[in-house]
């Protein structure tokens, strides 16, 4: 268990170290307030998250550590991944290079916009995270997986890509660039992508869940979509 717990650490530290190359070295300084802005909340929001999961929640942490297009066995599922992680960093070098060359030119008002929506996907996650145990950084069926129809999912069926679009959309806002949103919707359509062969492997493989696409009717906006 210590090992898992120091493996896991080290992951989050990784994965905030690479975030920080991605964006100061294309930015070319780290005279980059809103980059730290956005760090400080990143690791905020990760440190929360994986301390509560860790206690409370190893096996969902367990999850959540092993994802990315390499680990779906779905062929769909790859690439919708592989354009996710794409967009993932098309959202922080886009904005670096924004930063660089001064192409935006965002409002305050438009950064903390930006810093809100980054918090609030974070808060979504969380939420999911602490509702549904199962909730697999890939598409599979765990061991006595059920359907879940409470909290978050009581309102839209795919609640985990709510909250990560929000994410993906605060970012280039946060870190003060428009052209960054291009990303962002590029990542819109790998989740829309993903979400739809998802439903289509849960609706075949997981008992219930076609009563509950009936129950609720929206995917990620309630209202919209």
């Amino acid at each position: 268990m210590k090992s898992f717990e120091a493996k896991t650490w080290l992951r989050v530290a990784t994965v905030v170290l690479v975030m920080g190359l991605l964006l100061f070295l294309p930015a070319d300084t780290i005279d980059y307030w809103q980059a730290w802005v956005y760090l400080t909340i990143v690791v905020s929001a990760s440190t929360l998250m994986t301390a509560y999961l860790m206690r409370k929640d190893p096996a969902l942490l367990r999850r959540r550590s092993s994802g990315g297009p390499l680990s779906e066995k779905r062929v769909a599922q790859k690439i919708a991944m592989l354009i996710v992680s794409v967009g993932f960093f098309g959202t922080l070098v886009l904005p670096a290079l924004d930063h660089r060359f001064g192409w935006s030119h965002v409002p305050l008002y438009a950064t903390v916009a930006g810093d809100v929506l980054l918090a609030l996907g974070y808060y979504v996650v969380f939420r999911v995270a602490k509702e549904n145990t199962f909730a697999s950084a890939k598409i599979e069926l765990s061991q006595d997986q059920e359907v879940i129809s409470t909290g978050p999912y009581a309102l839209v069926r795919h609640p985990m890509y709510s909250g990560l679009l929000l994410t993906f959309f605060g970012t280039p806002l946060a870190l003060g660039s428009y052209r960054g949103l291009l990303a962002s919707a590029l990542t819109t359509f790998a989740f829309i992508w993903r979400l739809f062969d998802e439903e289509r492997f849960l609706a075949e493989s997981l008992s219930g869940y076609v009563e509950y696409c009936h129950q609720v009717r929206w995917r990620l906006l309630p209202g919209v979509f």
